[in-house]
């Protein structure tokens, strides 16, 4: 399998310089994918630099990098502190993250990622999870996908496509994408199809991956791992986990804001570095994932 094949790293340059790399540290790239930004990392290292890679989708391992100080680990990074501390790492230079679906994970018809073909039901980025597209659609309650379809795909129109699916799904399964168009083609108009199909997709696979809670653990699990001084540079698509790692960066929370100590201070765990950076258009030009793409960059106090 061909690295270009596979995946195009987004902000390339910037999300590795945001790392601040010191060539002898210690370098944790959460989303391997395709390997591209652990390939930069790797020229920046000395012989004594090391860098852990995670990713959770077997198809992965087969862009291992053949390289003494780089180490992949088949592994979703909701579970960075204890396989970097299981490895010997107790403390990390800096953390890149390039959420989201990969190219490749796209391009895969049989995946069920990508609105451009017909697919079984399926969305898992850890092909050995149980759960699945198909069992979300076809056994959530009306509740269940109203919520789903609500608060990750941020659909109006939640109430309405969760009873059309449980009215569709007692005639017989929705098994395919094509079916799922299909069971909620009027909730599609022609001239908005697109978006409307991108935003269903994404609250179904959210749902199928966890990967707001899967953010949310690595988040704070990054503030343990990382040394005062050390970086996070971590790329978001879409809104909620944009909001996430934003409000992490800014006061160490989620929601609300820190409290104050008797003096009026606050003790937050980064501070934000410069302002969040998008593609050039000539990057959205040649990789169109790139689009919705935002960088972040914190330190670690």
């Amino acid at each position: 399998m061909l690295l270009m094949e596979y995946h195009k790293p987004v902000l390339l340059q910037a999300t590795v310089e945001g790392l601040n790399i010191q060539p002898n540290g210690v370098y944790v790239d959460v989303t391997f994918g395709g390997g591209g930004h652990s390939r930069e990392i790797l020229k920046c290292l000395g012989p004594e630099g090391r860098l852990v890679a995670f990713d959770q989708d077997k198809d992965a391992l087969e862009n291992a990098i053949d390289d003494p100080r780089f180490l992949l680990i088949n592994e979703n990074f909701r579970h960075l502190k204890r396989f970097l501390r299981f490895h010997g790492y107790r403390e990390v230079d800096g953390i890149l993250g390039d959420f989201g679906v990969s190219s490749h994970q796209f391009d895969e018809p049989e995946r069920g990622f990508s609105t451009r073909f017909d697919g079984r039901l399926d969305m898992r980025m850890d092909q050995d999870s149980p759960v699945s597209a198909y069992e979300v659609i076809n056994e959530y309650t009306e509740a269940q996908l109203r919520d789903v379809f609500y608060q990750y795909g941020e659909l109006r129109a939640a109430a309405g496509m969760a009873r059309v699916i449980v009215s569709f799904r007692q005639q017989h399964p929705i098994e395919t994408t094509a079916q799922l168009k299909q069971a909620l083609g009027r909730f599609l108009p022609r001239h908005r199809e697109n978006k409307i199909l991108a935003q269903i997709y994404q609250a179904i696979r959210i749902e199928v991956n966890g990967e707001l809670e899967a953010l949310k653990e690595f988040l704070i699990q990054s503030q343990d791992v990382l040394k005062p001084g050390g970086r996070l540079s971590l790329i978001s698509y879409h809104s909620l986990e944009d909001r996430l790692v934003k409000r992490f960066m800014r006061n160490g929370l989620f929601e609300g804001e820190p409290e104050k100590d008797v003096f009026g201070r606050v003790s937050v765990p980064f501070k934000p570095v410069g302002k969040f950076i998008i593609p050039s258009e000539d990057e959205i030009q040649t990789n169109n994932r790139a689009r919705s793409a935002k960088l972040r960059i914190a330190e670690r106090l």
